[in-house]
């Protein structure tokens, strides 16, 4: 047998944006475990940062966790959609944003403990304006600050979301990496 294979499973529910199913697994040491999980198609995220080293960040209404959240323009991909399509796609709708250039910053398991959800994370540079084109209850405010400061508000609680967490993590350590990189290279 293969790790992790479902010897039995069960349909719980079937919603619009997830599914739940009841599954009996052999783990890889032979034991069995019966598991709730979550079935989600992914979603993809993007780190817009204009040329003034300002990160656009979202505040968004969100029921789930109690309130308001600082996050990054993300959403779940739709069928027949790639991850970068996505981010392309939310950065447009949800912050109003064309961008030039990408880069492509690796994915996260958003709560692999229960959740099969996959978020891609991009950076986005090079960007113009478009007309925003939020969706029915979404309530959200754009805001830009700088991406010092967006770190310093993942280090001190201030944003709580794992998908932008990481996405500002990663995106601060690419380009202090590649302003390094051009620090050293002698032809500068």
């Amino acid at each position: 047998m293969s790790e992790g294979q479902i010897l039995k499973g069960e349909s719980i529910y079937q919603g619009r944006v997830i599914d739940l199913s009841l599954e009996t697994v052999e783990l890889p040491n032979g034991g069995h475990v019966e598991l709730e999980i979550v079935r989600h198609p992914g979603g993809a995220a993007a780190v817009a940062l204009d040329d003034q080293d300002r990160v656009c960040l979202l505040r968004q209404f969100r029921h789930a966790s109690g309130g308001w959240l600082w996050e990054l323009p993300a959403g779940r991909i739709d069928p027949g959609e790639t991850p970068f399509e996505t981010a392309r796609r939310e950065l447009a709708e949800e912050a109003g944003l064309n961008a030039a250039d990408w880069t492509d910053l690796g994915f996260m398991h958003s709560s692999p403990g229960i959740f099969t959800e996959v978020i891609h994370l991009w950076l986005a540079r090079g960007l113009d304006s478009q007309p925003l084109a939020h969706e029915d209850g979404e309530v959200i405010e754009v805001h830009w600050l700088p991406l010092s400061q967006a770190l310093d508000w993942c280090n001190d609680g201030t944003i709580t979301d794992s998908k932008t967490l990481i996405g500002l993590y990663r995106a601060g350590a690419y380009i202090k990496n590649a302003f390094e990189m051009l620090s050293e290279d002698p032809g500068c």
